[in-house]
């Protein structure tokens, strides 16, 4: 009897080791990648389903496949208050004029931006190619141009496109700029990626989870850096002192956005919108508010993260909620913090803002 005791209790502790080794395994095992946490506070939470005043999205994309999913995002709009969509193509030529075609069911739902034509950038004469078709694209119906993006080897027209080496204010582009002031065409512009992307990726890091997808190679030739970048846009807006520059994503200066501001306070042609941006600002809430409501006329809401109804949902708790410590799937591993902004400030990044922008066709 003792022997099948002993034999019990030994069996019984064994066991318990592997579980205590195994359980140490697995908690040293778990990668930074798979850090998706959920909040332990029980406080108020806000559900707001429709925006508290009308909106312009000035960032979204050629999301829809077909005209029949052009019309069910037009239902979810109407849902959530948006009363119109400006689409960033970056395209020209056959491929904007199908998209145009695509959204044509909806004019007053959505405007379609065209891109400029880098093809035979590096060629004679192609400036002229180049805004012969920029021409041709505002008759087709394009309302802008972009997203125009360069991230540090130089322009592309999409994420899936090289770069060309060309940044916004190489004097190759200027033709191109200026004749957008011409038509009354303003341009959204990408430059840079967030800070983290170009910082070394170790454990000092403060987007390390997220650097280590969208980390910039600073080691491949001609890469321009952060700072580069800004000078290149301030280059550019101030040689164009004509045109209408959006700087997309606050020109990706969440992290300092008295750089942003400081290019304001000098350039009454830039203007910025917080796509793609609100996980990043929304975790420093009272300095982000100060500084919506030092620029209220210059800023733009834009979402540029797919037509989910949750997502559009999630930003209008971070602008118009007090919410405290939330967390959503775009946000990466920071916790949230609603803005409160009040109806003044909303109605002019949501509205008032934009519609002085598109009237700019007229």
């Amino acid at each position: 009897m003792k022997n099948t005791k002993l034999k019990f209790l030994v069996m019984l502790l064994a066991g318990l080791m592997v579980l205590n080794q195994a359980y140490s395994q697995d908690k040293e095992s778990i990668l930074l990648k798979d850090y998706k946490p959920v909040s332990i506070f029980k406080i108020p939470v806000t559900n707001i389903q429709k925006a508290k005043y009308p909106i312009i999205d000035m960032h979204a994309h050629d999301y829809a496949k077909t005209p029949e999913e052009a019309d069910v995002w037009v239902k979810k709009m109407d849902s959530l208050g948006i009363q119109k969509t400006i689409i960033l193509t970056g395209r020209t030529g056959q491929a904007f004029d199908a998209i145009v075609t695509k959204y044509s069911k909806h004019p007053e739902r959505f405007d379609i931006w065209c891109g400029f034509d880098y093809s035979g950038f590096d060629q004679p004469g192609w400036t002229e190619k180049a805004v012969a078709e920029l021409e041709r694209c505002k008759k087709a119906g394009a309302k802008g141009v972009g997203e125009i993006s360069d991230k540090g080897q130089g322009i592309t027209r999409s994420k899936d496109d090289p770069a060309n080496g060309m940044h916004i204010d190489d004097p190759r582009m200027k033709p191109l700029l200026e004749k957008c002031a011409d038509l009354g065409l303003p341009i959204n512009i990408h430059v840079a990626d967030p800070i983290w992307a170009y910082l070394p990726i170790d454990n000092k890091n403060d987007g390390l989870m997220s650097a280590f997808n969208w980390r910039i190679d600073m080691g491949k030739p001609g890469m321009y850096n952060h700072g580069q970048l800004i000078q290149t846009l301030e280059r550019a807006v101030r040689e164009n002192p004509r045109t209408t520059f959006i700087a997309c994503h606050l020109a990706n200066c969440d992290f300092d956005l008295s750089i942003l501001g400081n290019l304001l306070d000098k350039y009454p042609n830039l203007h910025t919108d917080i796509s793609a941006r609100f996980y990043q600002t929304a975790t420093i809430p009272r300095h982000t508010r100060e500084f919506y409501q030092q620029y209220s006329n210059r800023i733009l809401y834009g979402t540029d993260m797919s037509t989910e109804m949750n997502m559009y949902r999630w930003t209008l708790r971070v602008l118009e909620s007090a919410d405290e410590h939330f967390y959503f799937r775009y946000t990466y591993h920071w916790p949230m913090y609603g803005l409160n902004l009040d109806s003044d400030l909303l109605k002019k990044m949501y509205h008032e803002n934009a519609q002085k922008i598109l009237e700019l066709l007229k």
